[in-house]
């Protein structure tokens, strides 16, 4: 079952917030916690760009941080979660080490430099500016799509974009997604219209076609950006469950299968397929084997249906040659 929003932040106790540049082609999306929040992460992709996700190792000391940001820019878009630091601490966010105050903020960005847009940004990137940005519009609502983070994402067919989703288990915990699909492969069987979501899909939430009848070894067929091109997608799977950071971390591990089955493939030489896990500690674990192994079950289904929402929300860039939306090629949002 869903929450109203169908959002990661359906999930109390953060909001995410979007900020992009149009001629630029890329964005930021950041993800604030109202308390630290335990946080951990895997990055299963042989080409991560990351940012303080060492720290959020099991065996590190630091007990929670304020946010996470996903964002496009590969290595250059790891300024964003500097511009979210400075937005913290203007609000006296972050852990005190005597009169210093230290705001921690994780972040993976995905590749996405030869999308059309203008990244000829002089000395510094933008963003740092964008991620004080996206951090100035965190809120429990926030637009899919071409936007934030997904703003400049592709996919091998189609353009790619921000997804998120949400459900609620079966003890009441309730758990999200947040995504940017930047895939080397593809999110749609063959030619489309169907996603490899489809079996999962809650209340027409990227179309309602389902699956098809039959997929073909034709349909099955390999289809991945050509030559040495990184393509990243990366995610923040969030629940208002109480996790150690070991939990955390093995639901971060088990949330990768919501990747393999999202897109027709994953994991790959070029990818920086990295995934955060997040809990903000407001309800307890009763039974704690049964009800922690159905959150990672849950969590994967979160982001297989987050993939397929972020490019079917997608709109094409603004560019000559730019990639085709899903809805470009198969017709309104409304279809279905």
């Amino acid at each position: 079952m869903t929450r109203a929003r169908n959002l990661i932040t359906d999930v109390p106790g953060l909001r995410v917030g979007n900020a992009h540049d149009a001629a630029l082609g890329s964005g930021v999306t950041a993800a604030l916690f109202d308390e630290p929040a335990v946080v951990s992460c895997e990055a299963m992709g042989g080409a991560p760009a990351t940012r303080e996700t060492d720290l959020l190792q099991p065996d590190k000391m630091v007990p929670g941080i304020h946010g996470v940001v996903l964002s496009g820019g590969s290595a250059y878009g790891l300024d964003a979660a500097g511009g979210v630091q400075a937005y913290l601490r203007e609000r006296g966010i972050g852990f005190a080490v005597r009169e210093a105050l230290v705001p921690l903020v994780s972040q993976a960005s995905s590749f996405d430099l030869i999308n059309g847009g203008n990244k000829d940004w002089g000395r510094y990137p933008p963003y740092r500016d964008l991620g004080y940005e996206a951090a100035s519009r965190a809120g429990l609502s926030f637009d899919l799509g071409t936007a934030g983070g997904g703003y400049g994402a592709t996919t091998a067919n189609l353009k790619g974009g921000l997804g998120s989703a949400s459900t609620i288990a079966s003890s009441g915990h309730t758990v999200g997604a947040l995504v940017v699909v930047n895939a080397v492969a593809s999110a749609v069987i063959g030619e489309g219209p169907h996603f490899w979501a489809g079996a999962l899909e809650e209340g027409g939430e990227f179309g309602g076609l389902g699956l098809p009848a039959h997929v073909s070894p034709q349909m099955r067929r390999l289809v991945w950006k050509g030559g040495p091109q990184p393509a990243t997608t990366i995610a923040l799977i969030a629940t208002d469950a109480v996790l150690t950071k070991a939990q955390a971390k093995r639901l971060a591990v088990a949330s990768h299968a919501g990747l393999a089955r999202g897109l027709r493939f994953s994991h790959a030489l070029f990818d920086g397929d990295t995934i955060f896990a997040a809990a903000t500690g407001l309800k307890p674990l009763q039974n704690e084997a049964v009800e922690f192994t159905e959150l990672t079950a849950l969590a994967a289904d979160c982001l297989t249906r987050a993939i397929a929402r972020g490019v079917y929300e997608a709109t094409a860039l603004p560019y000559p040659d730019a990639q085709p939306a899903w809805r470009d090629r198969f017709g309104s949002p409304e279809r279905g």
